[in-house]
């Protein structure tokens, strides 16, 4: 063994330990560990490996249901869609690296969420992603955009995969901590999913795809496991450079070994590089590896093993065979211009075994480097929560003109600019795509299904109310997919916080989670993946808490798809659900005012869950025409952008009893804006009723304006103008 290694707190700041941690290290090795092992401690027990503040916390969701196939613990989720296909799907972060290199932060985010797809034996479908960035004022938060954007585009739009839908948010709180949360999903037969686990002595590891560099070491200790300094930029060699071109030549060659039957086990090289993979499958599969890092191909030379073993460099996957197919399995990456190094054997002693040639440089039990210490900490309400809610001075504008300013508010303003720049039609699936439908919705070739995505998230909501923000995120989540036809069947969360060692802050972090827990299991809708994105500061300031949601519907049937525009004159508009008991609380109609205050809107999840059925059964009965939530900005912005994507107005008259700046723009839940043929009108309130949901006929689509008598008209050309005049990316 290698001489070992006593350290200063400089050292151990660098890996994101601290000394309890190190001398836990020293207990459970009996020994002090060298430089290499500590190193590889660091990355497997920061919290983006390890999860040590959130694990405890994440037991609370529930995670099983009759469709899933896999739950947490494998590289992606497997939910069961029928017709013996299965849908993968994962959602991840790449906050911090973005902040420091939004393109390649980006960019490399979308290839490490592909490669969880297609690591499970999936082939990857639809990208979608939920980002927040500072006021788009702000030249370094048009930087930052622009920089994002351009990296998922990039990597997207090159790899093949069609980027069908996300969200983008702007708040002063996300100015120095953008979030880029993207979500992928891939489509597999039921029975033929690949897992990342280790087995049988013997069996062979080899390291498929792009060479090894310097790129990304420390990344998920060092930048994604603590708060962003001021020296930010200064951290640049910590992120990752993808290509996406190699990517799509791995995701083929890796499907085409999938259908072989050649695999034993799959891991895709993320976060902590081959430390991470091969702990991770040789802990899955209760078993040892023993690697030789000379073996392993490197596009740098001098490379120490340090280096090797904690380079975050893309495009890599660790595929485990029998010896008796490593020719073929070689062969088989050859014809698609891939080498294939054999780097390693699996063991049967539960030991990491490290060698450089004949010397071994690191060696540590799997058990011990796999359990990453975990801590339930006692969260401190944040005084801001109980705080009483600001006044609210009154509008100067007359409800029209305050309905076009908030048309032009950035978090309202369409985003076409920016989906713009996506290709989300390559593959041929995808029958709605971004800014026509709440959700995206994709058919499954060689079936009559589909399916709808959607990802959903409130910052807002969640600092002025931790758990209730991440009960609406379900909520909303689950609403969109049933806008556009879709059953909720299943959800995926990233959760994006700021330092949970600070009291206040692992106060939201737990209470997040136990919002998405009671509204996931009231929707049945089990999490069956998701990742945790913590230490979101920047000079002690931390974003707003913003749990993301990607949830996935079924369509038994793709031509029940429904879009969010008016169709026809004449239809009627209708209200499913009521805004009794809700104010202006926590509303975009605020915080466009620069007013950010609550309360936060109530939620009844067994109102949602009976707004959500009655919706589903009038379009699948075919009488609801068009579907679109309310939202930010209430039913004004909700009827203003149905006029705006159908191109046809609306009249109707101004309830007597209302007020109207909070009738048009409180942001109750639960409710949703459809159309129907005057003649199905009956029938819609019929299927209401027996739910107990509240029905209100609020007009009727007609003409080019938009006409709340008594209140406001718009010309439709106007409220255009207003929702397209952001140009985020100019």
């Amino acid at each position: 063994m290698v001489e070992t290694l006593k350290v200063d707190q400089a050292t151990l700041d660098a890996i994101a330990l601290d000394l309890d941690e190190y001398r836990l290290i020293i207990d459970r090795l009996g020994r002090l560990p060298n430089e290499l092992e500590l190193g590889m401690f660091g990355a497997i027990w920061s919290e983006h490996c390890g999860y040590k503040n959130s694990r405890p916390l994440l037991r609370l969701l529930p995670t099983q249901g009759p469709r899933v196939l896999q739950g947490p613990g494998e590289n992606a989720g497997v939910v069961d869609i029928g017709d013996g296909l299965a849908i993968v799907m994962k959602i991840e972060s790449h906050n911090h690296p973005s902040a420091v290199e939004p393109f390649q932060g980006a960019a490399t985010g979308v290839g490490g969420i592909i490669r969880d797809i297609f690591t499970m034996g999936a082939r990857p479908i639809a990208i979608l992603d939920s980002l927040r960035f500072g006021p788009p004022s702000d030249p370094r938060s048009r930087y930052l955009l622009n920089g994002v954007i351009g990296g998922i585009a990039h990597y997207g739009n090159s790899i093949g995969v069609p980027t069908v839908g996300g969200e983008i948010g702007f708040a002063e709180a996300y100015r120095e901590n953008p979030l880029v949360n993207a979500m992928a999903v891939g489509v597999i037969a039921a029975d033929q999913i690949v897992r990342a686990r280790a087995t049988g002595p013997g069996n062979l590891l080899l390291l498929v795809g792009a060479d090894t560099g310097r790129d990304g070491i420390h990344g998920c200790s060092g930048l994604a496991s603590r708060e962003l300094g001021e020296a930010a930029e200064d951290q640049r060699p910590t992120v990752q450079v993808g290509n996406p071109f190699l990517e799509k030549l791995l995701i083929e060659a890796c499907l085409e070994l999938h259908r072989s039957g050649q695999i034993v086990a799959m891991q895709d090289l993320g976060a902590a590089g081959i430390t991470s993979a091969v702990v991770e499958a040789a802990s899955k599969g209760g078993s040892g590896v023993e690697i030789d890092v000379q073996k392993v191909s490197r596009r740098e030379a001098g490379m120490t093993p340090y280096e090797v073993m904690l380079s975050e460099s893309q495009e890599r996957m660790l595929i485990v065979v029998r010896p008796d197919a490593v020719d073929d399995v070689r062969r088989l990456f050859a014809r698609w211009d891939l080498h294939a190094d054999v780097i390693g054997v699996v063991t049967d002693d539960g030991i990491v075994r490290v060698r450089d040639g004949s010397t071994v440089v690191a060696e540590v039990p799997v058990r011990v480097l796999a359990e990453a210490p975990t801590y339930r900490r006692q969260g401190v309400r944040p005084p801001w929560l109980d705080r009483e809610p600001e006044p609210v001075p009154p509008d100067p504008a007359d409800p029209g003109q305050a309905l076009l300013r908030l048309l032009r508010f950035p978090d309202i303003a369409s985003k076409a600019a920016v989906f713009r720049r996506y290709d989300w039609s390559v593959q041929t699936n995808t029958l709605l795509g971004p800014g026509q439908a709440d959700a995206a919705v994709l058919r499954i070739k060689g079936t009559r299904r589909a399916i709808a995505l959607a990802t959903d998230g409130n910052g807002r909501y969640s600092y002025l109310d931790p758990f209730r923000g991440g009960a609406i995120a379900v909520a909303e989540a689950a609403r969109n997919v049933v806008c556009t036809g879709g059953e909720p069947v299943a959800a995926t969360d990233c959760l994006n916080l700021g330092n949970p060692e600070k009291p206040e802050i692992y106060y939201q972090l737990e209470q997040v989670i136990r919002g998405i827990a009671e509204a996931c299991r009231a929707l049945d809708t089990p999490v069956v993946s998701g990742n945790v994105s913590l230490y979101n500061e920047s000079n002690g300031r931390a974003i707003y808490p913003t749990p993301v949601i990607g949830m996935l519907g079924v369509l038994d049937e793709a031509r029940w798809r429904t879009g969010a525009a008016f169709r026809a004159e004449g239809d009627l508009v209708v209200l499913l659900g009521s805004d009794e008991g809700c104010g202006l609380g926590a509303s975009a109609y605020l915080a466009e005012r620069g007013i950010v205050t609550g309360p936060v809107p109530p939620l009844d999840l067994e109102r949602e869950r009976a707004v959500q059925k009655v919706c589903l059964a009038g379009i699948r009965r075919g009488i609801v025409r068009s579907a679109h939530d309310c939202s930010d900005g209430g039913i004004g912005v909700a009827l203003a952008e149905s006029c705006i994507l159908g191109g046809i107005g609306f009249v109707g008259d101004a309830p007597s009893d209302a007020e109207p700046f909070r009738w048009l723009f409180n942001e109750a839940q639960s409710r949703i804006l459809v159309s129907v043929r005057p003649e199905d009108r009956e029938e819609m309130e019929r299927l209401a009723r027996e739910a107990g949901v509240p029905c209100t006929v609020l007009g009727r689509v007609s003409g080019e304006r938009l006409v709340i008598r008594g209140w406001l008209d718009i010309a439709l050309d106007d409220a255009r103008r207003a929702w397209a005049s952001m140009d985020p990316v100019a």
